[in-house]
């Protein structure tokens, strides 16, 4: 019967201290002071893999609020422009015909006069 309870109480001790002995494991992830060294030891009780631990607090992402600021419309004033000045008015360009005294005809169909050429205003056809 003390085998019994001395076994018993062993396995008590060893469950117990399962959880202590690993807890350290899931912390280290590789990094830190644990990377590349070697670890030996005993362990007694039973082993169910690797210890579990709550899973990080949940935090939603903060997404920065969207100020959208309406523009006021564009307003166009129309200035008065000065009026310009008025053009120089051209001196009509005098339309003269000229006339060959001596040959009796009138310049583009006389082409040369001798006598010399002769001033006169257009006449309207009747």
């Amino acid at each position: 019967m003390n085998k019994i309870k001395l076994l018993i109480v062993l396995l008590l001790l060893g469950a117990g201290g399962v959880g202590n002995a690993w807890a350290d494991r899931g912390h280290g992830h590789g990094h830190g002071r644990d990377h590349g060294n070697v670890r030996f030891g005993v362990m007694i009780g039973p082993y169910w893999g690797a210890p579990w631990h709550y899973p990080p607090p949940y935090y939603p992402r903060y997404y920065p609020q969207v100020v959208v600021q309406q523009q006021a419309p564009q307003v166009y004033i129309e200035q008065p422009v000065a009026p310009l000045p008025p053009a120089p008015v051209a001196a009509a360009p005098a339309n003269y015909w000229y006339y060959c005294a001596a040959a009796r005809g009138y310049y583009p169909y006389v082409r040369e006069c001798p006598s010399g050429w002769q001033k006169v205003l257009p006449q309207p056809p009747n």
